[in-house]
């Protein structure tokens, strides 16, 4: 929980119950009996320290870097989520062998005012990026990202291809609907019709402890917190295993495949403007 004390940092995270072998396997037999790819973005700090899932994971999916101790873009300079981002990188290619192509920062966090992270992460071998949330964001956001679709990001001279995540707009509000607390909150017929409204695009995702009802409740955490972490995991496990059969998915590297990325929007940074500038070409649509 990137947003509570007491869960910031990975030093805190060793005072808790390890759960991540049962929440891991949960979600693999999800895939497999529905026949679902998908791509992990693990984070290094869990590579470390279970290399054997990791590979567990690797024999089948694709893996891409979260970070190595997932701290928000914004609340580091450049240099040092050059450092995170590189060690998490090296660490996922040492344990299985396969080159780490694809990326999401943590909360959405790379705003326009830390587009020098698109240059960042071409440097360290990154061709596609799952880190932007077209909107305003508690986390972050890119509200110049003018809609969830995919996309090319310019940083100076280099090129990544932009995967962001899908929202709803409602009231004024940003609801990532089909992807962690929104997706166990909303209920299923919602997200349902929401799915099928939606443009032929659409990028979900599911922490592991998103599953997880058996979990420990975390002390004093305030109470909007507390409601959004715990909300609706008895039921999650039944609405993703419904949500996974109703619709197909396909990993970053197989929708890489099959965008026209020759007809995606264009965003240009201004490399040189410290307030992070941009110029949108194209249309926003994927069609």
């Amino acid at each position: 929980m990137l947003d509570n004390d007491s869960t910031r940092s990975a030093e805190q995270w060793e005072r808790y119950e390890v759960r991540i072998y049962e929440n891991v396997e949960r979600i693999l037999r999800i895939l497999d009996e529905t026949g679902t790819r998908a791509t992990f973005f693990v984070i290094g700090w869990i590579a470390r320290k279970y290399p054997d899932l990791v590979r567990r994971i690797a024999d089948k999916y694709q893996i891409g870097s979260h970070t190595m101790n997932h701290q928000l873009v914004w609340q580091q300079n450049r240099a040092d989520f050059r450092e995170d981002v590189a060690a998490s990188v090296h660490l996922l290619e040492d344990i299985t062998g396969k080159k780490v192509e694809c990326f999401r920062a943590p909360g959405f966090s790379i705003r326009e005012t830390e587009a020098w992270a698109f240059e960042t992460l071409a440097e360290l071998g990154i061709r596609y990026d799952c880190s932007v949330f077209p909107a305003r964001h508690a986390h972050g956001g890119m509200a110049s990202y003018p809609c969830a679709a995919p996309g090319i990001i310019r940083y100076g001279n280099v090129e990544i291809r932009e995967f962001p995540v899908s929202f709803k707009r409602i009231c004024g509000w940003h609801i990532i609907f089909q992807g962690g607390g929104y997706f166990r909150l909303c209920p299923y017929w919602l997200i349902h019709k929401w799915v099928k409204e939606s443009e032929s695009y659409m990028l979900s995702y599911i922490h592991p402890r998103d599953l997880d009802a058996g979990q420990p409740v975390i002390p004093g955490l305030p109470r909007l917190r507390k409601f959004k972490s715990y909300v609706g995991l008895k039921g999650a496990e039944t609405k993703l295993r419904r949500f996974l059969t109703d619709f197909r998915f396909m990993d970053i590297a197989a929708a890489n495949a099959a965008i026209d990325w020759n007809s995606v929007l264009v965003i240009e940074f201004n490399k040189n403007h410290s307030t992070g500038n941009s110029s949108i070409h194209g249309c926003c649509s994927n069609k």
